[in-house]
């Protein structure tokens, strides 16, 4: 690819995003907000799903294939890929999502 200037800013930009990320207390931050953001998610999804009362089974599987399938692929190999900021992220936004349904099933009392 060419060197263009919008390359070199995307470079640039992107190298110092992955620097600044770098700090512990900032990755700690980045996950706690993705966290919460999932609990947020959590409650959209119960809210949804409870007052349309639309094939509840059936999204009830393809939700738990979903997070089985994703916490298999992070829980079962130890590759290095697995560590990313990226992935942990995600797998702490689906930790805030399951934890936010759990509630959500003791208050329903179910």
């Amino acid at each position: 690819m060419q060197n263009t200037r919008l390359n070199t800013l995307v470079d640039v930009t992107l190298n110092r995003l992955d620097e600044w990320l770098k700090n512990p207390w900032r990755r700690t931050s980045i996950q706690l907000l993705a966290f919460l953001l999932g609990f947020i998610a959590g409650q959209f999804i119960a809210s949804i799903a409870g007052q349309r009362a639309n094939l509840d089974v059936t999204m009830a599987a393809v939700f738990l294939i979903i997070i089985e399938s994703y916490s298999r692929l992070i829980y079962r190999s130890n590759s290095e890929w697995t560590k990313s900021l990226f992935l942990q992220t995600i797998n702490w936004f689906k930790i805030g999502v399951m934890y936010c349904l759990f509630l959500e099933a003791f208050k329903l009392a179910s």
